[in-house]
């Protein structure tokens, strides 16, 4: 049985924003990585990886995966904060990706087998206007996509309304673009209603509101949207209200789906068990890895809800590579948010999950099914770079009044 030998932090990407965790150990080239990446807060992870996390696993057995889980879970007493989950996550993919390397077996096939034999995935459209927006929707049909994300530009687009045609206080504190909750709510409507019209009812829709809205008008969206048929509605409500699911229910139709700010079981488990919503969108490294989205996925299956793992722009092929292990095993599989990645940062990840029209793929190779070129990640971190001098906080919308929209 394989004991591990130590710990290390991989940072990639421009300016070190992807963080892979190697897991060594004592059997000749056997390892496995997973995903620790946090765009905002790399560092952080990295230390707790390192001066809390891998000290405390040095030695065990690689195999008990779940008692190793239950040890880093409680090793920094406070629990349940998305950095510690995110640290926790990444080491729990390598964990798996050497149980499956041991079986020779795909980790999916660990988790019980294929229900499926592809993941259907969704691309995410958006334009400036519904002309751009229309020719984005075009083109991820063509390439054979059946769900597709429909936004007016970023998050909140459809609301931002120019500082010189805004009602700006004498002392604004933003003089460019402001966020108009009406202006929101009345525009989204009326871009599915344009989408409907060229393509129709047989196109599923998405649309991630992003926790623009107070609560509300986040009501009022979900109950203006039903005649459009939403295959769901991302994120109406933040973390901090989702208390509000239960009126939201009683007034509108529109399928529901939450998590990307979720690391708390307690966040997701009332939503699940009073059947609130009907996707759960946490990223798996997130929750805490494999380990902990296997639970989920089945919490939610006694409850109705399907899985549909967050996946964001800036998060790395090994996160995504668990995330589809995981939807190839669960039943309650729903739909997978897709990432797009350059030829380079592609290069870098052997084996990474292939897309082909509207479907993810495995390598199906032993474990996750992907590896690390060390040299080519290094060479993605660009000239200059250093750990010490990071800093990329979230970049925050708001009102006339100043006011700041939470994400």
């Amino acid at each position: 049985m394989a004991k591990i030998t130590g710990v290390r932090c991989i940072r990639t990407r421009k300016n070190g924003s992807w963080t892979i965790v190697k897991v060594l150990t004592d059997q000749d080239g056997l390892y496995g990585i997973g995903s620790a990446s946090d765009i905002y807060n790399p560092e952080a992870v990295v230390q707790i990886v390192e001066q809390l996390l891998a000290p405390r696993i040095v030695g065990r057995d690689a195999a008990n995966i779940e008692d190793l889980w239950q040890t880093m879970y409680t090793s920094g007493y406070w629990r349940n904060g998305a950095l510690l989950q995110t640290a926790i996550g990444g080491i729990d993919m390598a964990l798996w990706d050497i149980k499956g390397k041991e079986a020779g077996l795909p980790v999916y096939q660990l988790l019980g087998g294929a229900c499926r034999s592809a993941v259907a995935c969704y691309g995410h459209a958006g334009g400036s206007d519904i002309a751009q927006l229309k020719e984005e929707v075009h083109r991820y049909l063509e390439e054979g996509y059946t769900v597709v994300r429909a936004q007016l530009g970023g998050y909140g687009g459809g609301g931002f309304v120019p500082g010189d045609q805004a009602k700006l206080p004498d002392n604004a504190w933003q003089t460019d673009a402001v966020f108009d909750e009406r202006a929101y709510l009345n525009a989204i409507p009326e871009m599915f209603e344009q989408l409907r019209l060229t393509f129709g009812s047989g196109v599923q829709f998405t649309h991630d509101v992003h926790e623009h809205l107070s609560p509300i008008l986040a009501i009022q969206l979900a109950k203006r949207l039903e005649p459009y048929g939403l295959f769901f509605l991302e994120d109406a409500l933040p973390p901090e209200q989702t208390g509000w699911y239960r009126q939201l229910r009683q007034a509108s139709t529109t399928p529901q789906a939450i998590g990307e700010l979720f690391a708390n079981p307690q966040e997701w488990t009332p939503l699940v068990t009073e059947r609130l919503i009907d996707f759960i969108r946490v990223r798996v490294s997130k929750a805490g890895g494999i380990s902990a989205g296997r639970k989920i996925a089945t919490l939610c299956e006694a409850f109705g809800v399907r899985t549909a793992w967050q996946e964001g722009g800036e998060n790395d092929p090994v996160n995504q590579a668990a995330a589809v292990h995981l939807d190839m095993a669960v039943w309650n599989f729903g739909i997978q948010e897709i990432n797009h990645f350059r030829p380079e940062e592609k290069a870098v990840f052997p084996g990474h999950i292939e897309r082909r029209g509207g479907y993810l793929y495995t390598s199906d190779k032993p474990g996750l099914g992907i590896d690390i070129d060390e040299a080519q990640a290094a060479s993605l971190l660009g000239d200059g770079w250093s750990r010490t001098v990071y800093h990329n906080p979230y970049s925050l919308d708001r009102k006339a009044d100043g006011t700041l929209v939470r994400p």
